[in-house]
């Protein structure tokens, strides 16, 4: 691993550790939002009673712990490199009395598993941010059983995903973000049509397959969606470091006067896509 791709993931281990308070403190209305699309990378992984399945950047859990609900006789690994998120997956499996479950620290690219160790490997919202995204497929690849089945979940265009845009954009009007390189971890690096079925079809999977799926993400009100997403959305926590007190003021007073658009029948709803990739290990 480069000594920049290090760099970035000591970062993101720091930073996810830092969060976790919040991904335990929403993990319900998360649950709820991210629903769809964990349940499509479970359908695509095709798992069977007694399959043992990987859940790559886990988290806090999903959509690791469902699978393990539907895999009985076999087993789920939760992965990432935040120990404080995993956690969090630990106390949930624990709640839910799932014995077939463990937790493990680990970088996407560098997996601690042996070859064909497993017969599905998701990963949701995890790819976009790994340093090196062909890396962490190529290892998926590898720890996967002839005929496993790796899905994953990517965020789609900016475009397409208003809960994330509307908050970043003002964030970004009033602070001097950096200006991201090409192909720099982020919320949307892996959204555009077919970049994800290319890097799965180059780390030779076959049956490879795109689509979407959208939802909305629900909040009572703009206080409450302010709250969430300082809390669990590190891409606004760190834009918000860089503002000063005013700055800060500025950019809540402007996202409330924008959710105003994105009021329906007593809720704030704002539209959520995510591309779903799937692909048969050889």
């Amino acid at each position: 691993m480069s000594a920049s791709a290090e760099r970035i993931r000591d970062q993101q281990r720091s930073t996810w550790d830092e969060f976790s308070a919040g991904w335990r403190k929403w993990d319900a209305e998360v649950l709820g939002w991210h629903a769809p699309f964990g349940d499509a990378v479970i359908q695509e992984a095709r798992l069977h009673p007694d399959a043992a399945v990987l859940d790559v950047a886990s988290g806090t859990g999903e959509p690791g712990l469902t699978a393990a609900a539907l895999v009985p006789r076999g087993s789920a690994v939760l992965l990432d490199l935040s120990e404080g998120m995993l956690r969090v997956a630990s106390e949930k499996a624990a709640a839910r009395g799932l014995a077939n479950v463990r937790t493990a620290v680990g970088d996407a690219a560098a997996l601690p598993f042996g070859d064909g160790s497993f017969d599905a490997v998701l990963c949701r919202f995890g790819l976009m941010f790994f340093p090196e995204v062909s890396a962490a497929v190529d290892e998926m690849a590898r720890v996967a059983r002839p005929g496993a089945r790796i899905s994953a979940a990517v965020w789609g265009r900016a475009a397409e995903n208003p809960w994330a845009t509307l908050i970043l954009g003002t964030i970004a009007r009033h602070t001097e973000l950096p200006v991201p390189s090409t192909g720099a971890p982020g919320l949307f690096r892996c959204a555009a049509p077919g970049f994800m079925a290319r890097v799965f079809t180059e780390a030779g999977l076959v049956d490879v397959s795109e689509r979407k799926v959208s939802t909305d993400l629900v909040q009572e009100s703009p206080e409450l969606y302010w709250e969430f997403m300082t809390e669990i959305a590190t891409t606004v926590g760190v834009g918000l470091a860089r503002a000063d007190r005013e700055s800060r003021e500025l950019i809540r007073a402007d996202v409330f006067a924008l959710l105003g658009r994105y009021e329906h029948d007593g809720a704030i709803r704002l539209r959520s896509t995510a591309t779903i990739v799937a692909g048969t290990r050889v």
